[in-house]
């Protein structure tokens, strides 16, 4: 007999999604500019808008290899794939995307 998840395993995100988890994970005033946007949007929808928003340039600032990255693509040698190639690359895998 094997034991089996109730839920599959979800890791941990680099930046939680919580306001303090996203200022940590910010560089520079970029923190002070999500601030001054948090304080500014009404609870419920703008607010989650904002908090969505930020996490996403939070985690693009956490990113380990942000610094690589961000020098390949401005000296112009990051590896880059065409929608058209991404298409190909699903349907060669049966619709799943490669790394599934």
């Amino acid at each position: 007999m094997t034991a089996q998840p109730v839920r599959p395993h979800q890791p941990e995100p680099r930046v939680p999604r919580t306001i303090g988890g996203i200022s940590e994970a910010l560089r520079g005033a970029r923190r002070a500019q999500f601030f001054a946007e948090v304080l500014a949007a009404e609870q419920g929808a703008e607010l989650d808008a904002t908090l969505t928003e930020w996490w996403g340039r939070a985690m693009l600032d956490s990113n380990p290899q942000r610094d690589r990255i961000h020098a390949a693509a401005e000296a112009g040698t990051l590896p880059t794939t065409s929608w058209d190639e991404i298409a190909r690359r699903r349907r060669a895998n049966g619709g799943a995307m490669p790394s599934e």
